[in-house]
């Protein structure tokens, strides 16, 4: 890069960092980053934030193509990085300079499709950052956009080179989620909600939702009808995610006492030839059996009762939908029992719903205190078999009666039944647990499980099925 490349590159760096600070344009920036556009034989449309990247790309459609990957990792090449900055420029400020004041669907609608662009730009499926596919951790894109990191937080794997966030990992996806929050805490939703064409506009995702979730007693009528609309897309789109991921996950552990059945379908042929090979003829060219191998597929015969019980306080809202959604995914498999439970400082049995997560949804109300004793007194009479029981306790277990709820802890894992508490399984970043259970968790020999729902997927999948 010349030296003349990299002041250029450095005047639209500096004009992105004045117009993320302040909305106000610079004179001698905003010319001077006019000329360098022009020069490159770019629009000048791509200095106004006012203008979707949508926009951009429908009248200039061979943008397309240069967006996507344009802050992956590459090999090194300088020749185009002023050309870049003027893209990256563009991305970075329809995403990261989003004003203060009230918001409109319109303007959601735009700034989520702007955050597409830019998950795209990085390499990800739009959403997989932010969204519904980090939260269940299905993430598509480079490397492992989207995942958990250590502890469980969100982790994405930055671009090399000499563009913004190149180096080691940075944590994009809380930063999205939380801008994204901002933005749908300054619409007014009820407004939104109550005319259909605004209403449509709206995108589901986790923030909507856990607004929806906190306000709908207080809608009714058309607003009602569209927050129900929304909720059922959202559920729809992670049920369908989850629904994979069980059916890729890995079938439950072989139970090796029974002895394989001894019919064609579970003949092992590999281990046949291999176990035979001594008795091979060379002058008849024939390998004699003397003995077939078969391969062992018993699995649980009983019927496996799965209990989840799941805190309803605000700050579990997104483990607790995608925890709901596949209660109801496993309440769908053959011989898998399911009880649903619900508490802040009531508790809800919710078995009757728990093949609708919509439904259970609706019942549940969000804030509120944590007395998971109330959850307890509900859970243990399920507890009929515990060799046959798993317990999953989705929580930040910041409880109001800490020894007690332990002890009731405690006494589900000296039972044998199998006990799964859950901090985390979401893209909201790392989820914050008490460390007093967490510390007791661990030297009970149950850690809290946290980061990507595929672990927990695979955990119930082996016990149950």
């Amino acid at each position: 890069m010349t030296v003349s490349d990299e002041n250029r590159r450095q005047v639209l760096y500096w004009r992105l960092l004045a117009r993320l600070f302040d909305p106000e344009e610079q004179a001698s920036l905003e010319s001077a980053s006019v000329a360098i556009v022009d020069d490159l034989g770019l629009p000048s449309l791509l200095l106004d934030p006012s203008v979707s990247v949508d926009s951009v790309v429908q009248r200039f459609p061979d943008l397309e193509t240069e967006i996507d990957g344009l802050m992956a990792p590459v090999a090194d090449d300088r020749s185009g990085e002023v050309r870049r900055a003027a893209l990256v420029s563009k991305l970075l400020l329809n995403v990261f300079a989003t004003g203060s004041g009230n918001v409109s669907a319109e303007q959601l609608a735009r700034w989520q499709s702007d955050a597409g662009w830019f998950e795209r730009a990085l390499g990800c499926e739009p959403g997989a950052l932010r969204g519904r596919a980090a939260a269940t951790g299905a993430g598509g894109g480079s490397g492992d956009a989207g995942g958990y990191g250590e502890g469980g937080a969100p982790s994405f794997g930055a671009p090399a080179g000499n563009g913004p966030g190149s180096g080691s990992n940075v944590n994009l996806g809380p930063a999205l989620a939380a801008i994204e929050a901002d933005l749908i805490k300054r619409m007014q939703l009820r407004e939104v909600l109550a005319d259909p064409r605004l209403a449509k506009k709206l995108t589901p995702s986790m923030s909507l939702i856990e607004q929806l979730l906190r306000d709908k007693d207080n809608l009714d009528g058309v607003a009602l009808a569209n927050a129900k609309a929304l909720i059922r897309r959202f559920v729809d789109e992670v049920a369908q995610v989850l629904r994979t991921q069980v059916a890729q996950a890995s079938t439950g552990t072989i139970d090796r006492s029974i002895p394989p059945k001894r019919v064609f379908r579970n003949l092992d042929v590999d281990r046949t030839i291999w176990k035979n090979l001594p008795n091979w003829s060379p002058e008849d060219e024939r390998l004699y059996v003397d003995r077939l191998y078969y391969k062992q597929t018993a699995k649980r015969v009983e019927p496996a009762r799965l209990i989840v019980v799941v805190d309803q306080s605000g700050s579990m809202v997104d483990a607790m939908v995608n925890c709901t959604i596949l209660a109801s995914i496993f309440a769908g498999l053959p011989k898998v029992d399911v009880h649903l439970i619900a508490y802040d400082t009531r508790a809800l049995d919710l078995t009757t719903w728990v093949h609708d997560p919509f439904e259970v949804l609706l019942r549940t109300q969000l804030g509120g205190g944590t007395d998971g004793t109330v959850a307890l007194d509900l859970a243990r009479p399920k507890i009929v078999d515990p060799r046959n029981t798993v317990v999953v306790w989705i929580s930040d277990f910041y409880e109001w009666r800490e020894q007690a709820c332990w002890d009731g802890f405690s006494a589900i894992h000296r039972s044998g039944a199998r006990f799964i508490p859950v901090g985390s399984v979401s893209s909201g970043g790392q989820q914050s647990v008490n460390p007093w259970f967490r510390q007791r968790f661990k030297d009970q020999g149950t850690p809290v499980l946290s980061g990507r729902i595929k672990k927990l997927v695979t955990e119930l999948k082996n016990f149950l099925v």
